[in-house]
């Protein structure tokens, strides 16, 4: 059996990639992760890990958390090895 090229598959065949980049998801978290940048090794394992593309760095620095698309789902927080990512209970207020 010969598999086709993604290219050559019928539409349909292919479902798009999301991220919430086209949503803002950041309003129904529960918790969010809070930065602690004095303890950060800058291995950057929590920019790769992050599934919307949230945490946004410079030159190998982390420059902020987008707070707007960030669902607080904690993966950075678990492959911080340093601790300087925390999880913080989110205020409504």
């Amino acid at each position: 059996m010969i598999l086709k090229k993604s290219s050559e598959m019928e539409i349909g065949g292919l479902l798009n990639s999301n991220t919430s980049k086209e949503f803002k998801t950041g309003d129904w978290r529960t918790k969010k992760p809070i930065y602690n940048k004095a303890k950060c090794t800058k291995c950057l394992k929590c920019v790769v890990y992050c599934p919307e593309s949230c945490i946004l760095q410079k030159k190998g620095v982390i420059t902020k958390i987008d707070y707007d698309y960030c669902k607080g789902c904690g993966i950075c927080v678990t492959v911080c090895s340093s601790g300087a990512l925390t999880m913080q209970e989110e205020d409504f207020e």
